[in-house]
């Protein structure tokens, strides 16, 4: 008879299907274990999200991505259709009424988007796990503990957003892809890894209020556009940080539509302010800043508690092999979109580690 040499299948669960865990699970999977892929939501993506509304979308988490590692570009050419390069134009906003002190010119390096949305290239990545039922959505973790039938494996005590509750058992190990903050908080609660605790206690994360509007009546015959000629702007307004034309992205439709980010110092402060009065602020803010003072067809908010990072854990991830535990997430290194990837990527590596 033949023999193998191959390692038996291991059983892994990851938290959190943001594109660090996507990524992780992935890889997981690709290398032919068994994975579990939890998220609390009801949808894959986490801040790579889309606001979808009879106006045309929003990309209201991350406005768009940089390719600076061959592994991410490798990815990404696997599914083509799901990403485009942002011909955008960048002025960066020094006035501190918002009056533009620069005139708009190409981006330094190149800006891309999911199309004909931002949340379209997680789902593409998760759709084989999906199909396959390794995604558990609308599912809280809110323990882990030894298995109650096998004491070198995990097992995960959930509710589920009915109240249900359920225990998943039988996992070799365990991948955090949340925020620091919720990490630290389900291993104190489970009584786990005080050291990766702490080295999470060290991350910080400003939060993020943000602005979608719409004008769908401003637009005149003839006129491209309302507003400035240019298409996103970094700003020192002291409420705005960002400011996007979400109509100029490729795929997106030509309704005129903005995304707007605030500061992180002004969304700390106004972090549990009322959402109208956070809409106001920024509106006024928004229209000192561009110039277009026209009523809104659609106007929404959406706070992001953990938006972007300032303080980073300083390593792609944390993994304890004898533990069988790890966490990831572009906190590791900072803030950007192939920072989660790389993250997840180099965690599944080592989880796959002999």
């Amino acid at each position: 008879m033949p023999t193998t040499n191959a390692a038996p299948a291991r059983n892994f669960a990851v938290i959190g299907a943001g594109l660090a865990g996507i990524t992780a699970a992935r890889t997981l999977a690709q290398a032919g274990h068994r994975v579990q892929l939890f998220e609390k939501a009801l949808k894959v993506g986490g801040r790579m999200a889309s606001r979808h509304t009879p106006f045309g979308t929003f990309d209201h988490g991350t406005q768009f991505f940089t390719v600076r590692d061959e592994r991410f570009a490798a990815a990404l050419a696997t599914t083509p259709s799901a990403c485009r390069r942002w011909s955008a134009t960048a002025v960066r906003v020094l006035d501190p009424l918002g009056r533009v002190a620069e005139a708009a010119q190409p981006t330094p390096e190149a800006h891309w988007v999911g199309t004909p949305a931002m949340d379209v290239l997680p789902k593409h990545w998760a759709q084989p796990l999906a199909d396959s039922g390794a995604i558990t959505l609308g599912t809280h973790v809110q323990a882990m503990e030894r298995d109650a039938l096998d004491a070198q494996r995990w097992q995960l005590n959930t509710r589920g957003d009915d109240g249900s509750v359920h225990v998943f058992a039988g996992f070799d190990a365990v991948l955090l892809a949340i925020p620091p903050a919720h990490a630290a908080a389900l291993l104190e609660r489970s009584r786990l890894a005080p050291t990766f605790v702490s080295r999470m206690r060290e991350v910080e994360i400003a939060p993020c209020w943000t602005l979608m509007l719409a004008f769908p009546q401003a637009v005149q015959p003839g006129l491209p556009h309302i507003g400035p000629q240019w298409n996103a702007a970094l700003s020192t307004h002291h409420r705005i940080a960002w400011l996007a034309r979400e109509s100029s992205k490729p795929g997106r439709g030509a309704v005129e539509r903005w995304t707007v980010q605030a500061s992180p110092a002004w969304s700390a402060e106004h972090l549990d302010d009322d959402p109208q009065r956070v809409e106001a602020k920024l509106r006024k803010a928004f229209a000192e800043i561009t110039g277009i003072r026209a009523e809104p067809g659609h106007a929404q908010v959406k706070r992001w508690r953990y938006a972007k990072t300032t303080a980073p854990l300083g390593r792609s991830h944390l993994w304890d092999g004898r533990l069988g535990l790890g966490a990831c997430g572009d906190w590791c290194l900072g803030y950007r979109l192939e920072h989660a990837f790389v993250s997840g990527l180099e965690l599944a590596l080592a989880a796959l580690a002999p």
